[in-house]
């Protein structure tokens, strides 16, 4: 019998995730009536092939009848996979003959048991172990020890490779594994609205004025840009600065009402440029060693294209006007919703995938997705699904900031990444309950997280009143606890003016041209550009399983360790929760798994390059709104990335 295999999310029904190069190891339960022993495999294979990879199983727990396999996800791709157990009959045969041994029996009838058990699995055998087994064969009869051949583990070893699996057992349902690629799971994302990327306040800035900004984040660190919609924006109901309904003539519109005379989600705002504008800054990017990650937000504005040419997509209320969105008391006036689940919806569905591909077609490999919460989760399996089959590269981040339940049913359905509640969680303990979650339960099998610290419509309270030391260290928290963060320009500037009692940000350049001085005084470019160097200098920041909380002796402190797969390049990090005060605090260093001499060991903080020969396990920590965290590596690395 088989039971229990792990990992297995909700008895199979969605898979579970990793990236290619991962090691997939794979436990079950096994067990069978009476006291012969049992083998079996792990059995693997890409889902577009037939044969099967089989790796032997391993006893780890005899008492608990548990097993496990491991292997290699070598493909970015989906993989099947499940067990198969059978009864080991010459293993079961030579373990109650060495008991008999040992007893001192007669072993005369054993050793003609074993002998006829060998020529019957020689029978099966081919090609070069059945030579070998004959070889075997002919040693019993040419005056060798033939018990002592038939016991050899050499022996065991040839008859296992050749089972009766007649009896055997295959867990049934196949499970999948989803493998991505290496940036679906490491990266730092940079959000950037295209058009307030210039220097004229009365106009868009256009791709080409985007891209010239690419050089300085790359060399902050960044490796995804992430651009709101790019699409032209309708003019019913246009939305004017801070939300007002009463726009201005030169008002350029929320970039989320999608869609107008020049086209809708599958063209680009003619302010920006032309698509051949577009793929040159895609281009650009690639140059610097980024990728561009678009928008797709699955909402209309009122004169979008597809209102014209098929209204019956749309809902429409008892006057005959169009139903536009709500979220009560919200009201959106200038965004109209398709009807997802009514009579047309294949014909909608397949609009959007289509969607999708144009976007592949020019070279985005990634898509935040906007409030897929409230789009029927069987559209994303299938559209993720769909996508994915083709397209095994491609990047999906639900920007789901929901109940649990279904900000969990899209990550299980599909989603690579997903929206946390990260920004919200600030103390000590919210964070160390938030992030056991995320680490140590069932969702981190299929739930990447992507901490984003800020979003152009969330301005947390602790960056509205934080200051700089707040950016501080709401970017170390995000870059060190997941392996997946991003930011919003303005971040990077401490931009923290809000609307009174609310986390809209003031003049929101959702509504309005904006320009930045990118280096006004009191940014913190450099921290970040050190930050996001540490980062990709240390593999043990390239995930987010291996996390340790340890003992830090201050509510305002936050201490934990981040180590590989392997237990190795291990770090540990204190980062100050407080960005008004300094705080010296003792910490605790878990001593065995810096894998340091107790009596006398260097550590070196990464973020200033500094050096603390210290010796036992507790040590005072020194952090200041200006340094507010100590990422600390055993031994003297040269730089401040310890590289």
């Amino acid at each position: 019998m088989i039971r229990d295999v792990q990992p297995r999310i909700e008895c199979g029904r969605y898979p579970v995730k990793r990236v290619a190069g991962d090691r997939l190891r794979v436990s079950a339960e096994i067990f069978r009536d009476g006291h012969d022993l049992i083998a079996g495999v792990l059995k693997l294979r890409p889902a577009d092939a037939q044969q099967w990879q089989e790796i032997p199983l391993t006893s780890v727990n005899p008492g608990l009848d548990r097993w496990e396999a491991e292997v290699e996800l070598a493909r970015n791709t989906t993989y099947r996979y499940t067990i198969e157990a059978w009864p080991d009959a010459y293993g079961s045969w030579r373990a109650d003959t060495l008991k008999k041994l040992e007893a001192g029996q007669d072993l005369g009838l054993e050793a003609l048991e074993g002998r006829a058990l060998l020529e019957t699995i020689a029978a099966r055998a081919k090609d070069a172990d059945a030579a070998a087994l004959r070889t075997v064969l002919e040693r019993l009869t040419s005056g060798d020890d033939a018990l002592a051949v038939l016991l050899a583990e050499d022996t065991l070893a040839l008859a296992r490779r050749c089972p009766d699996r007649s009896e055997a057992t295959v867990y049934a349902p196949e499970l999948e594994v989803v493998v991505d690629r290496e940036r679906a799971r490491f990266a730092a994302w940079y959000e950037m609205f295209p058009r307030s990327q210039g220097t004229d306040p009365t106009r868009s800035a256009t791709f080409a004025e985007c891209a010239a900004r690419l050089p300085e984040i790359a060399h902050m660190g960044f490796d995804v840009v992430y651009l709101v919609p790019i699409h032209p924006i309708g003019r019913i109901h246009r939305k004017g600065s801070n939300n007002s309904l009463n726009p201005g003539p030169d008002d350029p519109g929320s970039p989320y009402a999608i869609g107008a005379d020049e086209g809708g989600h599958d063209a680009v705002h003619p302010d920006l440029g032309t698509l051949d504008d577009f793929r040159a800054f895609v281009a650009r990017a690639g140059e610097l060693g980024m990728e561009v990650a678009l928008d797709f937000a699955i909402q209309c504005a009122p004169d979008h294209p597809w209102v014209r040419e098929h209204p019956e997509w749309f809902s429409f209320r008892p006057d005959g006007s169009i139903r536009y969105a709500e979220n009560p008391p919200k009201k959106y006036q200038d965004i109209v919703n398709l009807d997802m689940t009514g009579p047309h919806r294949a014909a909608i569905w397949d609009a959007l995938r289509e969607v999708i591909e144009f976007w592949i077609a020019q070279g985005v490999k990634t898509f935040r997705v906007d409030n897929p919460h409230t789009k029927p989760v069987a559209f994303w399996e299938w559209l993720i699904g769909t996508i994915r089959a083709r397209h095994p590269e491609v990047v999906f981040l639900a920007e789901a900031f929901t109940r649990p339940p279904m900000l969990k049913t899209l990550a299980r359905v599909g989603f690579t990444q997903s929206y946390t509640y990260f920004t919200w969680r600030n103390s000590k303990q919210e964070l160390t309950e938030y992030l056991t979650e995320l680490t140590q339960t069932e969702c981190r099998e299929y739930l990447r997280p992507n901490f984003f610290a800020n979003t152009p419509d969330i301005l947390p309270p602790i960056l509205q009143h934080g200051g700089p030391g707040a950016f501080r260290i709401r970017a170390v928290l995000a870059a060190t606890l997941s392996s997946v963060y991003g930011i919003y320009n303005g971040f990077e500037l401490c931009e923290g003016r809000a609307v009174p009692g609310t986390e809209e940000y003031q003049d929101s350049e959702k509504y309005q041209y904006k320009v930045w001085d990118w280096d006004r005084p009191g940014h913190i470019k450099d921290y970040l550009t050190r930050l996001n160097r540490v980062r990709r200098a240390n593999p043990a920041l390239h995930d987010w399983w291996h996390l340790r909380f340890l003992p830090g002796y201050h509510d305002g402190v936050l201490c934990y360790l981040k180590t590989t797969a392997q237990g190795d390049q291990p770090l540990v990090i204190a980062v100050s929760l407080d960005p008004h005060q300094t705080i010296d605090c003792e910490i605790e260093l878990p001593l065995d798994a810096l894998r340091v001499d107790p009596g006398y060991y260097t550590m070196q903080e990464l973020m200033t390059g500094t050096r603390h020969q210290w010796s036992g396990p507790r040590q005072w920590v020194h952090l200041t709104p200006e340094q507010p965290a100590w990422i600390l590596r055993p031994g003297t690395g040269e730089g401040p990335d310890g590289g």
